[in-house]
C-alpha cells in the first residue's frame, strides 16, 4: 500500500487530493485556452472567445458612454440655445410692451387733446347760441316795449304820432329801459 505524504502547513494541509485537483484544474485551463468547442457554438478556444466577448462588450459600453456624453453635451448646447432664445424673447416682449405703453400714452394724450378741443368748440358754440338768443330776446323786448310805448303815447297824447316822432319816442324809451332809469 502506498501512502501519500501529508505535509502539515498549519491551517492548510496538502494531501494527494489537493494535488490531483490542482493538476486537473490546470489541465482544464490549458484545454479551455487552446481547444475550440464548435459543437457548443464556441468557434475558437474558450478563454480567447470569452476575452473577445468581454472586449467587444467593453467597446460597446465605451461607445455607448461616448454617445451618451455627446448627447448630454448636445442637450446642454440646446438648453443654452433655448435659454438665449428665451432671453431674446423676453427682451422682445419687453420692447413690445414698452412700445404699446408709449403708443397708449400717445393715444391717450391725443384723445385728451381732441376732447379738450371738442369741449372748447362746444363751449364757443354755446356762447354764440346764448349771445344770439340774447340778441333775439332783446329784439323781442324792444319790439314789445316799442309797442307798449306807442300804445301808451297814443292814450296819453290822444293822437297818433308821425313816423319820425314815433321812432324818437321808441328809441328814448328803449334807452331809459336799457339804462335802468325808466321812471314809473
Amino acid at each position: 500500500m502506498t501512502h501519500l505524504y501529508l505535509v502539515d502547513l498549519g491551517p492548510l494541509t496538502i494531501n494527494g487530493t489537493f494535488i490531483v485537483e490542482t493538476v486537473g484544474f490546470l489541465l482544464m485551463l490549458l484545454f479551455l485556452s487552446y481547444v475550440p468547442l464548435p459543437f457548443l457554438g464556441i468557434p475558437k478556444p474558450v478563454f480567447p472567445w470569452i476575452i473577445d466577448i468581454a472586449e467587444a462588450r467593453q467597446r460597446e459600453i465605451t461607445t455607448k458612454l461616448h454617445e451618451a456624453e455627446q448627447a448630454r453635451q448636445q442637450a446642454e448646447a440646446r438648453l443654452k440655445e433655448a435659454d438665449a432664445k428665451l432671453v431674446d424673447a423676453r427682451k422682445t416682449a419687453d420692447a413690445v410692451i414698452e412700445g404699446a405703453n408709449r403708443s397708449g400714452e400717445q393715444l391717450r394724450a391725443e384723445l385728451r387733446q381732441k376732447a379738450e378741443a371738442e369741449h372748447e368748440r362746444i363751449v364757443e358754440s354755446a356762447k354764440r347760441d346764448i349771445e344770439a338768443e340774447r340778441e333775439r330776446a332783446l329784439q323781442s323786448a324792444r319790439s314789445e316795449v316799442a309797442g307798449m310805448v306807442v300804445a301808451a303815447t297814443e292814450k296819453v297824447i290822444g293822437e297818433t304820432l308821425d313816423e319820425r316822432k314815433h321812432h324818437e319816442l321808441i328809441e328814448r324809451a328803449i334807452q331809459e329801459v336799457a339804462s335802468g332809469d325808466g321812471r314809473s
